[in-house]
């Protein structure tokens, strides 16, 4: 509030939301009683109570869903707020994990397991770890819903447990590993977000074909061989099988697993940006388009033809935003 909300003024960051639906009672009602997405039938019974087309209903709604999500200024704060945390929060581990000995050999994160002391800086790095993970979970259900609602949902979950079952199984020092290790590509992703709000599109073109590789990286090469190697093998080559184990290790290829989906997920991006030479628009984005859903009505005999696409000029783009694109988000 006192400080990205300055920031982004200063970097001209538009402070208004999509484009407004025109004021319609019937609709509205419609909308805010019965279904926020009518279905054919039930536009075509809306088409002939309000002498509209049935492609102009459909943009009506679609703008009024619009309306209800938040602005670019908003979604740069909220970005500048976690990208503040993710940069904070990777400092401290690397900082932390550099005078580590299990950083530079992973045998050593068995090394008098379980009785191994709980330093004060590893108790810190848990607990911020955990507090920030707790929040987005709950955070979520009042934020606007994403097409992968259920899979970051999910992701979160499996955070939160996972960092609550190292700690009080005592298998930090993996732990702490896997924490810096994810925290490093979510920097990058929130500096492409905060560039896509300036409207610096190059700058946040780059950064996210940065977060691509960084992503990619740790997540599909350096997690699986580095983390995932000392957790199935060399953890149990040390020790022996104990129950504890095996809840960690599905835990952790559960995650590898949402890491598979959300690879996918940036290597198509990616690809639309090299190949059209921008960031194509984020399969997640929270503002609908218009060609989809156009694309399933059929044409009304009488469209208004003097309404551009979702209501906006061409100037502006999709909803009163930038034709360009969004960054992915997420993480």
């Amino acid at each position: 509030r006192f400080i990205a909300k300055p920031c982004a003024l200063g970097l001209k960051v538009q402070a208004n939301g999509p484009q407004k639906a025109q004021p319609n009672a019937i609709l509205e009602k419609v909308f805010t009683a019965i279904t926020k997405h009518p279905d054919e039938k039930r536009l075509e019974g809306l088409s002939k109570q309000l002498d509209w087309d049935v492609r102009s209903i459909q943009r009506w709604f679609r703008q009024r869903r619009n309306q209800e999500k938040p602005s670019t200024l908003t979604k740069f704060c909220e970005s500048m707020w976690r990208f503040t945390f993710y940069l904070y929060i990777f400092t401290y581990g690397v900082r932390f994990l550099k005078k580590m000995p299990w950083l530079w050999n992973t045998r050593q994160c068995w090394n008098g397991y379980p009785y191994q002391p709980l330093m004060p800086d590893l108790h810190y790095y848990y607990i911020v770890e955990l507090s920030f993970y707790w929040s987005l979970m709950f955070s979520q259900f009042i934020d606007i819903k994403r097409k992968d609602f259920g899979i970051m949902f999910t992701h979160h979950i499996v955070t939160v447990i996972l960092i609550t079952f190292s700690y009080v199984t005592n298998l930090t020092r993996v732990g702490t590993l896997t924490l810096c290790l994810h925290d490093a590509a979510d920097v990058v992703l929130e500096a492409a977000k905060m560039a896509n709000y300036c409207k610096c599109q190059k700058l946040s073109d780059l950064l996210f074909l940065t977060f691509a590789i960084v992503f990619i990286v740790s997540r599909l090469g350096i997690y699986p061989l580095w983390i995932l190697n000392t957790t199935l093998f060399e953890l149990y080559e040390a020790l022996g099988n104990f129950p504890a184990l095996w809840v960690f290790n599905v835990l952790l290829v559960i995650l590898q697993i949402l890491h598979c989906f959300w690879s996918y997920l940036i290597i198509k991006a990616a690809y639309k940006a090299i190949s059209k030479g921008k960031v194509a628009k984020d399969d997640r984005s929270d503002i609908e388009s218009s060609s989809d859903e156009e694309e399933t009505v059929p044409r009304s005999k009488t469209p208004h033809s003097t309404i551009t696409t979702n209501g906006t000029g061409g100037a502006n783009g999709t909803n009163g935003y930038l034709t360009g694109g969004t960054c992915s988000e997420e993480h």
